[in-house]
């Protein structure tokens, strides 16, 4: 069996990954078991997490990656949608639902919104008091809270379908909410720099994203819109946050291949993370992005919807091979932790050279 990595070699290859820099071998890791998420039973109860970070922990021992201990503080991706004023449900089956508060109806009440008080709002100090919590009662490094895209957000409080058909039909209206969600999100990350004392990565998934890179968003609702419409709705505002924070790295599921492009042009792009399956055209990402920028790609067990017997270890040796080396980090999962043992070894073997 290989020898596994101290933390502060999986920081320092991590880190020079990032930067483009050449590695004997691919970065990778080994999640095991189902999707961890902001459930009833999570979100309302840190101990909770806690009980389950550690079952987490002992469930990975023995495997090869370049992942360590943490938290996922797991305060579901509508945060900042419900720190605006919508209505959200803790339910048992995903993270908190979110109400949407404006429709084609109602558009010019966007004007009326008001910045969430970033300590005193309750959605916010759950969050803030689920840290020092977290933070008072483990010595284990935390990821920081769930970080939407001004553009997830805006289309939370903007109900998403009639959000999309707005940024064509009521662009004043959708980039008025826009300025108002990234000044919030920017306050929101702020904040949380200041509260997270021991920062395991700028990201609320499992890799240990540097702080170099400044922080990382999920932009789902891109994998939508043309090119044209992320440049207006998602480069400039990305672009904000990306200024504050001296970087930013760009998540999104669904099939991204046509924007990918254009989220290139977002100043102070520092990675993209893709949920790979999910785009058939992998051409238009790899001639976009690859060995440009720190390209963070995904593929858990559950991702693979047309092939759910994949060989995991052929796929990501399939991905390198289409999309070279250089800044490549690999993510992916299997169910059992004798499975993540086995496969992390065929990783290190198949990503190394």
């Amino acid at each position: 069996m290989a020898e596994i990595l101290s933390i502060e070699e999986k920081k320092k290859r991590i880190l020079a990954n990032c930067r483009l820099e050449d590695l004997d071998e691919v970065p990778f890791v080994v999640e095991v078991g189902p999707i961890h998420i902001a459930t009833k039973e999570f979100y309302e109860s840190p101990e909770a997490e806690l009980a389950f970070t550690k079952d987490y922990i002992k469930q990975r021992e023995g495997v090869y990656d370049y992942g360590y201990p943490n938290i996922k503080t797991n305060q579901g991706i509508g945060i900042v949608a419900a720190a605006f004023g919508c209505e959200y449900t803790v339910n048992n089956e995903a993270d908190p639902w979110i109400k949407a508060m404006i429709r084609e109806e109602n558009a010019e009440d966007v004007y009326k919104l008001e910045l969430p008080d970033v300590v005193n709002n309750p959605v916010y100090k759950q969050a803030w008091d689920r840290v020092e919590w977290l933070q008072a009662n483990s010595d284990i490094p935390l990821r920081v809270v769930n970080v939407p895209s001004p553009l997830v957000t805006a289309s939370e409080i903007w109900d998403y379908t009639s959000f999309i058909e707005a940024t064509l039909t009521y662009p004043d209206e959708v980039h008025c909410l826009m300025e108002k969600v990234t000044t919030a999100t920017i306050q929101y990350i702020h904040e949380q720099f200041k509260r997270i004392k021991n920062l395991y990565g700028i990201s609320h998934e499992f890799w240990a994203v540097p702080r170099e890179l400044g922080i990382r968003v999920s932009d789902d609702t891109a994998a939508l819109l043309s090119p044209n419409l992320y440049r207006e709705y998602g480069v400039k505002y990305n672009a904000m946050i990306a200024e504050e924070f001296g970087g930013i790295v760009v998540h999104s599921c669904g099939n991204v291949a046509n924007v990918a492009g254009a989220m290139m042009e977002i100043p102070g792009l520092k990675g993209l993370d893709f949920t790979i399956p999910q785009t058939e055209d992998w051409a238009k990402i790899r001639d976009a992005a690859a060995g440009k920028t720190a390209l963070f790609l995904r593929h858990f067990y559950w991702d693979h919807i047309n092939d759910p017997n994949a060989d995991l270890a052929a796929y990501s040796k399939k991905i390198i091979d289409f999309f070279g080396r250089k800044g490549i980090f690999i993510e992916t999962s299997i169910p059992t932790q004798k499975e993540a043992v086995e496969l992390g070894e065929k990783l290190h073997k198949l990503l190394s050279r």
